[in-house]
């Protein structure tokens, strides 16, 4: 098995674990009273982040998109790490939130924003590591107008997440980027 494609198991399979937690998390959540909020986008956020995996999936098996053959893309390691210190990133958000955590917007009224952990620092640290994700993957490949396009993509969709998100918390918009 190639690095590349070793790399794609690894950032697929943590994905697909994600899911796993919200569906449990949220379950839990909705049976406590919470209510989910952006429905309407997170079928569009899916597509983003499906699409974005689907292309590198092509790049790492050496599909159209490349033509050094399978399994022959660059892996950059400077930009693997990176991607790794994000993945720790989002395991502090995980932890910090617990049982709160899901990848939709689900909120429990009269439950505060959580303050501790990553959140000391930022209101949206978990958006920040997938920011940067979109971007460090593909240039880890040698992709740099895909990083570009997946980022531009990214940035539109967190514009609409963290306005719903904020709205959700009854946090003010002027304070939704809060940083230090």
């Amino acid at each position: 098995m190639t690095a590349p494609i070793i790399v794609m198991l690894l950032v697929t399979a943590q994905r697909l674990s994600e899911l796993v937690i919200d569906r449990r998390n949220r379950v839990a959540l909705l049976a406590q009273g919470a209510r989910e909020h952006g429905r309407g986008h997170y079928p569009w956020m899916m597509l983003l982040h499906a699409g974005w995996l689907a292309g590198l999936w092509e790049a790492a098996l050496g599909g159209p998109l490349w033509t050094h053959g399978p399994g022959i893309v660059p892996v950059e390691p400077a930009w693997l790490a990176v991607l790794l210190a994000m993945q720790a990133l989002r395991l502090w958000v995980q932890a910090t939130l617990g049982w709160r955590w899901t990848t939709r917007i689900v909120v429990l009224d009269g439950m505060p924003p959580v303050r501790t952990g990553p959140y000391r620092f930022t209101n949206h640290p978990n958006y920040l590591a997938v920011a940067v994700e979109i971007a460090a993957l593909p240039l880890a490949f040698g992709m740099a107008g895909y990083a570009l396009l997946f980022s531009l993509l990214n940035t539109a969709m967190l514009a609409v997440r963290i306005r719903v998100e904020d709205r959700a918390l009854g946090r003010r918009q002027d304070a939704a980027l809060r940083v230090g």
